[in-house]
């Protein structure tokens, strides 16, 4: 607040000599203190408010960014690989995650080595973190694909893809989870839960979630299905304001 003033705040009053803050103005009557404070404090919130929404704003509006060139065989190859994705999650979704369905498909071939690899790479944290680590890395590995391609790439399409898989790397853990209470699935050794090492009946015996095995095997199948058809449309979106980039630039 300033100590003097030489001309009112609120009407622009020149005054004849400068007059303290607790004087009012001789033309309104305002007190120069009161009009300073309420004139003031209000607008700290607004400027704060507006700069929070813009910032928000600004990073919804670059994940649905286009790019600003694309020739138009890059444009429709991309067109056609998402046809290709959903196909091909409509199958992959549908296998049914109750009897490991899933594990005769060409992406579970995928993951598997990533699995196994996760189990080596969370090794020296300890028994839970490896045994834990297979299924961790199996979900991490395209989830930070697909990251990079948002912070480093600056390539949404690409990441919308690398979250893709991350939702369908769910899908293929869901019969392994599921399979816990009642091991059925044969494992890489050849025999079963039953039998030999499972991760998931160790790890939902430590938690306590044993009993809760089918449940939580429904789960994040359905988790899984959720973040692939979001990824789809988050695609479908950039593409279609890529169709849009490509008119203006005609």
């Amino acid at each position: 607040m300033t100590d003097s003033y030489t001309q009112c705040p609120k009407c622009g009053h020149q005054l004849p000599q400068a007059l303290p803050a607790r004087a009012e103005c001789p033309s309104c009557g305002i007190y120069f203190f009161k009009w300073d404070n309420t004139s003031r404090t209000p607008d700290l919130f607004v400027v704060e408010d507006e700069n929070d929404t813009t910032e928000e704003n600004g990073l919804l509006m670059e994940l649905f960014k286009p790019f600003e060139n694309m020739d138009a065989m890059t444009f429709y190859g991309r067109c056609a690989a998402l046809i290709f994705l959903a196909v091909w999650s409509w199958f992959l979704f549908g296998y049914d995650y109750r009897d490991g369905e899933i594990g005769s498909s060409f992406m579970h071939d995928i993951l598997l080595p990533i699995h196994e690899a996760g189990h080596v790479l969370f090794r020296p944290f300890g028994e839970f973190m490896m045994v834990f680590g297979g299924s961790l890395f199996q979900f991490l590995l395209p989830l930070g694909i697909g990251i990079a391609f948002i912070v480093i790439n600056r390539d949404n399409f690409a990441a919308s893809i690398g979250l893709w898989w991350a939702g369908v790397s769910l899908v293929d853990l869901s019969p392994y989870i599921y399979d816990a209470l009642h091991p059925q699935l044969a494992l890489i050794g050849g025999s079963t839960g039953a039998d030999g090492p499972h991760d998931w009946i160790f790890l939902l015996i430590k938690l306590g979630q044993l009993g809760n095995a089918q449940r939580w095997g429904a789960f994040i199948h359905a988790s899984g299905g959720l973040l692939m058809l979001l990824m789809l449309i988050w695609a479908g979106i950039l593409l279609v304001r890529q169709r849009e980039q490509l008119d203006k630039l005609r």
